[in-house]
């Protein structure tokens, strides 16, 4: 290969590492708390939908474009709205989320926002317990509680004053309603996207319209337990009342490499739907 090529394609990879990092253009980079001090800021938990998987130019990380604690500016994140009411916080941004999450890793996520002390912090698990697996893999409703439970115990020994905001699980149904008669999510979902739901999307088979129903059952049992453990956990915890469970979203909203996790537009809608539940009731 001739060595202007080489370093073309050098060049290349180099943009794309960097848009997804930076997510097109960014406010300032986050920076963490002392330990001990309260910080102040805005700390998301839970799984790839929070760290802005599949917004950039790759299927990759990029938290930049989260809906939660996202800086990039063309996602109205809920860390940027916060900068619009207190300019003080500029930097106390704080994203443990992690690709591929299920509840059970709550509690350790929890226990590392602990350390940067934020005074807001945002929960969204609950599609990796379904999509892991076939059907039979997902975890028990119970356990799901339970480990949920975990997780908030560790928020509320350690930062008893920080606010926190438990979303719902978006309709993964409606998902594969809107995208099972579109060949290139078709074809994208067959590598083994969240196999419970999306294996054989386009069948009719009575075993399969079962399996997604049961998919769509699951889903709301867990945002019913997500709901109560919000709940239990007292007056610093709102729930979003199944604000982006209700999100009506179309494959525009969805990236065009797994046709699975929100887009730019998707994380945009996303923090737009949940932002309103911070002051509800407050």
């Amino acid at each position: 290969m001739p060595r202007r090529w080489v370093t073309a394609v050098l060049c290349l990879l180099a943009l794309v590492v960097l848009a997804c990092e930076n997510g097109g253009g960014t406010a300032p980079s986050p920076s963490p708390g002392s330990p001990g001090t309260e910080a102040g800021g805005i700390a998301a938990l839970g799984d790839s939908i929070s760290t802005g998987l599949g917004s950039c130019l790759v299927v990759a990380p990029c938290e930049r474009n989260s809906w939660s604690t996202g800086n990039s500016l063309r996602v109205e994140s809920h860390y940027r709205r916060l900068l619009d009411q207190d300019p003080t916080i500029r930097g106390q941004a704080f994203n443990h989320a992690q690709a591929g999450a299920r509840a059970s890793a709550l509690a350790g996520q929890a226990e590392q926002a602990t350390r940067d002390r934020p005074d807001r912090i945002t929960v969204l698990i609950g599609a990796n317990d379904v999509c892991h697996g076939e059907v039979t893999a997902m975890t028990p409703v119970e356990t799901f509680r339970s480990q949920v439970d975990r997780g908030l115990r560790v928020l509320k020994a350690e930062l008893p004053k920080a606010r926190l905001l438990v979303v719902s699980i978006p309709d993964l149904y409606r998902l594969w309603e809107v995208g099972h008669t579109n060949d290139r999510a078709v074809r994208a979902w067959s590598l083994g996207i969240c196999p419970a739901l999306l294996k054989n999307p386009t069948s009719t088979d009575p075993a399969d319209r079962s399996r997604r129903d049961a998919v769509r059952e699951r889903v709301a049992d867990y945002n019913n337990q997500l709901a109560a453990a919000c709940t239990a956990y007292g007056s610093r915890c709102r729930y979003d009342d199944g604000a982006a469970h209700q999100l009506r979203f179309t494959l525009d909203l969805v990236n065009a490499f797994d046709w699975f996790h929100p887009n730019l537009a998707g994380q945009e809608r996303l923090a737009e739907v949940t932002w309103g539940a911070w002051e509800r009731d407050a």
